[in-house]
This record gives C-alpha cells, structure tokens and sequence, in this order.
C-alpha cells in the first residue's frame, strides 16, 4: 500500500505546478457535472494494433480537496461540532479499444486533516468520508489509497456495452455518488445497451460494493458485528452506509441461515414510448432479504422556445424476502423483538412497503423550479444503502434520508444556469426548501431544511472549479434529559482541477 502511495503522489506532484499558461490551449478531456457525475468528451481512438492499445491510451487526473464544517446547535458527545479536510486526488487510464475490448483503471487517494488526538471522530458527519473511520481505529490511518475502478469492457455487440470489474454503476438505486473524495463503487458484471430504438437498458449483478469511506470492498447489504470482524468497531467493516439497515447484522443474518456474501442484481429500463414522454423502470434483489422496484413517468405537458413544464409521478413497492424477520420494519434495526421502536410499526417483521411521489419541473430560459412531494406508507422503511436516493429528484436534499416509514416530504427547488453540460462558466446556483413530516412514534423528528449550492469554473482556467454548498436543519428533535435541541448547520466547500 505505501509504494502505491508513493507512485500515485510521484505522478500527482508535478501538476501541482501546473499554471492557466500551461494549460489555455489544451482542449477539456472531461468535465464534471452540478450532481458530481463525470463526463469523458475526449476518448481513445480505436487501435490498430496490440502495440497501439497503451500508446493511444489516455490518463484523467484530478487533483481534489474538501473542507467540512458541522456545527451543532448544541454539542454532545455524540453531536460534536468539527471542522476537518479532505486532500488527494485520483489518475483514471484508459486503454484504446482494440477488437472492441479496452480496460479502465483509477487510483484515488484521499488524507483527511483533523486533530488526531481528538476522541469525537467517530461524531463526524459529512467530513467522515474523507478517511476511514475502521481503519483509523484500528490502526490511526487518516488517509485511503485504493483502486477505485478496473474493469474491462467489451463492445462487439452494437450499442451495447459489457463491463467486468470493479467501476461505478450508475442506475436508480446504485450511484457512484463521488460528493466526498471517492466515489461509491462495486465489483460487478454490468451490462449497458441501447440497442433497443428509444431505451436504454441496463443489468447487472454487483457481487461487492466498496463505499466511499472504505479502503476494502465489503458485502453489500450486511451490517457489521462483533463476528464479522475481530477488530476495534466493527460495525464499520462492513455496510455502514448512512441508510443501511443496522438490523441485518452478520451475526443475524447467519442465524437464520441467509449467504452473507450475496451479492445484488439490478434493472434499470428507461424508454421514450411517445414524444414528450419518458418511463422509467427499475429494480433490484438481494435474494433470501429483500427486493424493490421503481416505475416513474414524466410527460412534457407544455413547451415552448424558452417554457416548458413536466408533471411526473413515481412508484416504489418493496417486497420482503425475509430480512423483516431477520432485522425488522426499521432502518435503525430497533424494531426487533425487545427494541425500543417496535411499537411504532404496524408489522414490524415485515420490510413489505411503498413509497408515492409527484412532481411539478417548469423551465424558463435558464431557471428551473421543481415542485414536488413524497409520501413513504405507514409499513416499513426503504431499503437502499448503494447511495441511490429513493427521492431523488423530487424531495432528496443534501444529507436528508427521508424514507423511513409513515414520512411524507415537500420540496421547492430552484435551480439557475443548469445544463451547462459541466463547463460551468456562469455560476450554476441551487436553492432548496425541504419540509419532512415524519413518525416521532418510529424515533424520526419533523424538520425544516434549507439548502444553497454553487459550482462555477474559474474563467482563467476552465478546469478548476469551485463549489460551495451550504444545509441548515431547523429540527424539532430533543434530548429529553437536557432538553438540548440539534438544529445544524453544515457547510462544504470543495476546489477541482482537472488535467
């Protein structure tokens, strides 16, 4: 691991001392977009020869830090206010295809800057993806050096790709959600194709998953425990998502005779059946724990030059294949016999749920408004710790998990100079207002939440860019023996260079 570290900063350092004279005549070979999702415009040629597969070959670098403030209204223990940075980067190569088969590969780096003698790192909020927290418990490391992408892909099949490997997988319940200094990525087959006039279909089994915060890849849906791992925390060895099921422990799981290495299929379909109408579908199955699937549709209503408006409506139904049993209705694994939430869901052994939303996007010239509410039944919480947000798109905010059971949401979303296809030369700005109404009887708090956003390329220099994203939670949550309230503020900025 130290001479990969060393090889990665040998190779980082020199761009460093990279100045706007050195890059204003290179063309951009990729951008990044408002929602962090790459986009490659400049690709390898096709080769001639095995010879020509690394000689036309293509290296992404980026070079990368994150700064994050948290600030509790009032601190505790377990609610400590913190400012920490993370630091690093990654060198993405690409192969030139040749015979329709080439490879990817990506380091990425990443070194988080706070005090290490402090007790609270385990308090950390957002800055907690800057590092591993498992790993700096066990052995005091404060940084992650990992192969974050190494796949193959084979294209002789026309409009379709197949990918092999460890990369990201972008569909509706998996995302590579790269907001921190790594992205979300697993060990899959993936299979991607358009050959279907008007839809992209796209499946896939992902036998691992490695999250941001992880230097190791781990199962995809089991929370860790004392059996899973011998050492210091290990309920962060394993899926320690933020909206993981802590009730599908390892230990728990193998009690009732369920393969804690499997892995999860996915479906992804998405289709323009009329004009002005796009349908969506997805869905994913972990066997022997639990299955979802998704149905969303958007229809272009109304359009003109510079006005359009687009209702859209999604469904989600979840469908218990035993993990109620195992772990219970609730996302904190506190619905389980004995648990203090029990009594707070209808069927507890259940994990059996829906989720219905709606919303209104009008466009004008280059404003967008989006309108739009959320309401998960009164059953169980969503299952969907991949970083794929079950609201996306209608009440999702910035760090708001709002899918636990009996919450309805509302959401009104500005959005100014979207759609610069990631070259962001005027400031692209996005406002939020977020009302979540949740079941304080299921341990959940009303809240209001308010939320800015910036991401602007430096006019000098086209590929560095800028964010600053800023979250306030005005929360009724109480700590009843103190009578504290935890409203919080959390706020992120974020510089990008990429060459």
């Amino acid at each position: 691991m130290k001479k990969i570290r060393t090889l990665f900063f040998l190779c980082l350092t020199p761009m460093a001392f990279l100045n706007a004279d050195t890059l204003s005549g290179e063309e951009l070979k990729r951008t990044i977009y408002s929602n962090y999702r790459e986009n490659y415009l400049i690709t390898p040629a096709d080769a001639d020869s095995l010879g020509d597969v690394f000689a036309k070959g293509m290296v992404y670098g980026r070079l990368r830090s994150h700064t994050f403030y948290y600030r509790w209204n009032n601190d505790l223990d377990t609610k400590d206010t913190h400012l920490l940075s993370g630091i690093g980067g990654s060198l993405i190569y690409k192969t030139a295809p040749y015979a329709n088969v080439d490879f990817t590969g990506g380091l990425y780096y990443t070194y988080s800057l706070f005090n290490p003698g402090t007790s609270a790192f385990n308090a950390f909020k957002s800055g907690k993806d800057t590092f591993s927290r498992f790993d700096y418990a066990n052995t005091g490391n404060q940084g992650i050096g990992v192969v974050g992408q190494a796949y193959i892909r084979y294209r002789g099949v026309p409009k379709t790709d197949m990918m092999v490997g460890r990369q990201i997988v972008e569909s509706f319940y998996t995302k590579s959600n790269d907001s921190k200094m790594i992205p979300n990525t697993f060990d899959a087959v993936v299979l991607d194709s358009r050959y279907v006039q008007d839809t992209r279909i796209k499946i896939g089994y992902l036998a691992k998953q490695k999250l941001r915060d992880h230097s190791q890849n781990h199962s995809v849906l089991v929370y860790g425990d004392a059996n899973s791992s011998s050492s210091n925390q290990p309920q962060w060895s394993q899926n320690d998502d933020s909206a993981m099921h802590r009730g599908l422990t390892y230990t728990a799981q193998k009690a009732h005779g369920v393969n804690t290495d499997m892995g999860l299929f996915i479906a992804d379909v998405q289709h323009l059946p009329l004009e002005g109408l796009r349908v969506n579908a997805s869905a994913y199955s972990v066997p022997e724990l639990v299955s979802s699937g998704m149905l969303e549709m958007n229809y272009r209503l109304i359009e003109g030059s510079n006005f359009v408006i687009t209702p859209g409506v999604r469904y989600i139904h979840q469908f218990d294949n035993g993990a109620g049993a195992i772990g219970g209705a609730a996302l904190t694994g506190k619905a389980v016999v004995g648990g203090s939430q029990r009594e707070g869901y209808n069927n507890p052994d259940s994990v059996e749920s829906n989720m219905l939303g709606a919303r209104l996007v009008t466009q004008y010239q280059n404003y967008k408004l989006n309108i739009a509410m959320t309401h998960v039944f009164d059953e169980a919480d969503l299952i969907a710790p991949w970083r794929g947000f079950p609201t996306s798109g209608y009440t999702r905010s910035m760090a708001r998990y709002n899918w636990r059971a009996n919450t309805t949401s509302y959401r009104v979303q500005l959005e100014r100079n979207f759609g610069q296809a990631g070259i962001y030369a005027n400031t692209y700005m996005q406002a939020s207002f977020l009302h979540t109404n949740a079941d304080e009887s299921k341990g959940a708090f009303d809240e209001n939440y308010y939320y800015v956003g910036f991401v602007q390329n430096v006019p000098s220099l086209v590929d560095m860019s800028w964010r600053l994203r800023i979250g306030y939670n005005d929360t009724n949550e109480i700590e009843v023996l103190t009578d504290n309230d935890f409203d919080s503020l959390d706020t992120r900025f974020e510089l990008n260079f990429l060459f």
